[in-house]
């Protein structure tokens, strides 16, 4: 009984879908993420900027799933979820600054890739303080 007032409950199931299967999505999105984030950086502090193009192919395609996801409702925000338009907002400007990354790394800039995952692990922060648990 307490499992069905918790689901109830839970805004990750406003939309009718189970909450397993929504919080499945943002943890398949964000464990992509992580591992992606994990290479880059690896890459970037290794001066290798082929890795580096190669881990951001990854998060391209599932960035473009987290979009169709708040579209059809498959997603939905655990905190702030009222505030979606921020959330597409941000997303939009992390992708801008990933797109900046693989310029650098097609370039072998550098000082500029540095200088953008500093930037991008300020918005996964900065994202998961305003919509994360």
């Amino acid at each position: 009984m307490q499992a069905v007032s918790e689901q109830s409950n839970d805004p990750l199931n406003s939309h009718g879908l189970s909450t397993q299967s929504v919080r499945n999505v943002l943890v398949e999105k964000m464990m992509a993420h992580d591992l992606a984030f994990s290479r880059i950086v690896s890459a970037v502090a290794l001066g290798d900027s082929d890795k580096v193009l190669q881990a951001t192919l990854s998060m391209h395609g599932t960035m473009d799933k987290t979009i169709e996801g708040v579209r059809d409702g498959t997603i939905t925000l655990p905190k702030n979820s009222s505030r979606i338009a921020d959330f597409i907002d941000m997303d939009l400007k992390f992708r801008t600054k990933l797109e900046a990354l693989d310029r650098a790394a097609r370039h072998h800039n550098q000082r500029e890739m540095q200088r953008i995952v500093s930037l991008l692990l300020s918005g996964c922060v900065k994202c998961h303080h305003t919509f994360g648990n």
